[in-house]
C-alpha cells in the first residue's frame, strides 16, 4: 500500500535550523510534493502517512529568512527524495526501481497525472519486470491519463535509449536495451511532450510474480 497521499508511512526530518512555524510548514510541504507524494507502487493508499519536520533552532539565534530559506528548501527536497525512494526500493518482491521523468507539459498537474498513470500502469510495470522495452505500453498509458497533448511531439527514452520521436517509433537495438533493463536494478523512463515547461519525477517499481504471491497468500 504505497501511494502516499500522505498515507502508509512515517518519516521524521530533524534539523538544528531555526524556522518560523509558517516557514517550516511551507518548506516541508514543498519537499513532500516532489518526494513522498511522487512515489507509488500500486496506487493504493491507507490512512496513516505522516511526514514531520522537527526544528530545534540550536544552530542560530534568529530564524532562517530570505536566501537562507531557499538554500534550506533545496537541501530538504534532496533529503526527502533520498528517503522517499527507499520505500519503493524496499517493496515486496521488487526487482526494479523505476524513475519516471515526465517533461514538457503545459501544467504541473498535467505532468503529475501522466507520471502517476505510467507509474501505476500494470502493463508498463510487468514489461519492466520482463525487461521488455515496450514503448507502446508507455505511450498509450500516457494517452489514457486524461491530459490533452499532441502525440507527434512525444519523445521517449528508456535508459538513455531513444525509442520514440515525433509520433513514430525509432529503430533501436532491442536486445541491448532489454539487457540494460535486466542487468540493472534502476530503470529510467523519460517521456517529453513538447507542450510547455512543466516537469515532474515519480518513482515506482516493476510488478513481479513474487509481489502477487506475497499479497495474495495472506488475509487481514
Amino acid at each position: 500500500m504505497i501511494a502516499p497521499n500522505l498515507a502508509t508511512m512515517l518519516a521524521v526530518v530533524i534539523t538544528d535550523a531555526a524556522l518560523e512555524p509558517e516557514d517550516a510548514q511551507t518548506v516541508i510541504k514543498n519537499a513532500a510534493d516532489v518526494s513522498f507524494n511522487c512515489i507509488t507502487v500500486e496506487g493504493h493508499t491507507s490512512t496513516s502517512d505522516t511526514l514531520l519536520l522537527l526544528a530545534n533552532g540550536a544552530a542560530s539565534l534568529e530564524p532562517l529568512a530570505g536566501k537562507d530559506i531557499e538554500v534550506f528548501q533545496e537541501a530538504l527536497k534532496k533529503l526527502c527524495a533520498e528517503l522517499a525512494v527507499k520505500i519503493p526500493l524496499d517493496g515486496e518482491g521488487v526487482t526494479h526501481l523505476v524513475t519516471v521523468d515526465v517533461e514538457g507539459c503545459k501544467t504541473l498537474e498535467d505532468a503529475r497525472r501522466i507520471a502517476r498513470k505510467i507509474s501505476e500502469d500494470v502493463l508498463v510495470k510487468t514489461a519492466i519486470c520482463g525487461a521488455d522495452p515496450n514503448w507502446g505500453r508507455i505511450v498509450s498509458s500516457a494517452g489514457t491519463a486524461g491530459v490533452q497533448f499532441n502525440p507527434k511531439n512525444i519523445t521517449l527514452f528508456i535508459n538513455d535509449t531513444e525509442l520514440f520521436r515525433n509520433g513514430e517509433p525509432l529503430p533501436f537495438d532491442k536486445q541491448r536495451t532489454s539487457n540494460s533493463i535486466r542487468g540493472n536494478r534502476n530503470v529510467h523512463i523519460r517521456i517529453v511532450f513538447g507542450e510547455g515547461d512543466e516537469n515532474v519525477r515519480f518513482w515506482t517499481t516493476d510488478l513481479t510474480a513474487e509481489y502477487v504471491r506475497l499479497n495474495s497468500d495472506y488475509t487481514t
